[in-house]
């Protein structure tokens, strides 16, 4: 399971910018991730730069983050950097305010299907917020909708727990309709005061080890830990994270 680690890069959004995407990588390396997810690149980022820097430190791409207009505007161009990066999974990441409602779910739901189906070498996945869980289209909510696991809906899950939690749901509760339709599962943590906020995994009220323990058993080949805001360094919560993560995993195994 420690080598199914990888963090995601828009919880270092301005490290990128700041500090390189060299130096980011090397860091993440150090504190012993294994992967990396692609996500918030500074403006004009050469992949090639990308694609070195994965290498350089042993890497491996958890999967990309790709902006629904871009898939629909540069998909070839998406695929490409896929292949660079030596990835499958495409993950549309957030939808704008004017898709947020029934008709533009089913539009979002026709074309995510369409863009598999014109990448039958890849994997498409939808990475949940809260808002999904405001609308309701054909008596489930608009994420269930997304991604009901029916053969003729190729649109997989990254189900964020956090966010789960956040619409008022149960994550362990939420993703046993997923199975071995999740290849990347999103980590993060929710503060135990009344704002319940974004936490590093292991230090609120979400119960990773039935999480992680269901993943191993279901498909789920990256674990990926993001935290939208962080109060201190954005690379002191993922260092956080990971030791809490990494405790997890040895115990599982010595408890067989």
């Amino acid at each position: 399971m420690q080598k199914k680690f990888a963090a995601t890069l828009y919880t270092l959004r301005n490290e990128l910018k700041e500090q390189g995407i060299p130096s980011v990588f090397k860091e993440l390396a150090q504190m012993g991730w294994a992967g990396v997810q692609i996500s918030s690149l500074p403006p004009g980022y050469d992949p090639e730069e990308v694609a070195a820097s994965i290498k350089e430190n042993g890497f491996k791409a958890a999967g990309m983050h790709v902006s629904l207009d871009r898939l629909r505007t540069d998909l070839g161009g998406v695929l490409e950097e896929a292949r660079l990066y030596n990835t499958v999974d495409i993950i549309c990441p957030f939808l704008p305010k004017e898709y947020q409602n029934a008709e533009g779910y089913q539009q979002v739901k026709f074309e995510l299907n369409e863009i598999a189906k014109e990448s039958p070498d890849f994997r498409i996945s939808y990475h949940n917020h809260a808002f999904e869980f405001d609308t309701t289209i054909e008596g489930t909510s608009a994420l269930e909708y997304l991604l009901e696991p029916t053969s003729d809906n190729q649109i997989l899950a990254e189900i964020d727990v956090y966010w789960v939690k956040k619409g008022g749901q149960d994550p362990l509760a939420f993703i046993q309709s997923y199975k071995n339709r999740m290849p990347v599962l999103h980590l993060k943590d929710m503060t135990v005061d009344t704002e319940e906020t974004f936490a590093e995994v292991g230090t609120g009220s979400i119960d990773f080890p039935p999480i992680l323990q269901w993943g191993e058993e279901n498909g789920v080949e990256w674990y990926v830990v993001e935290q939208d805001i962080c109060k201190g360094k954005p690379m002191d919560s993922l260092r956080i994270s990971l030791t809490n993560l990494q405790e997890m995993a040895k115990r599982r195994q010595v408890s067989g």
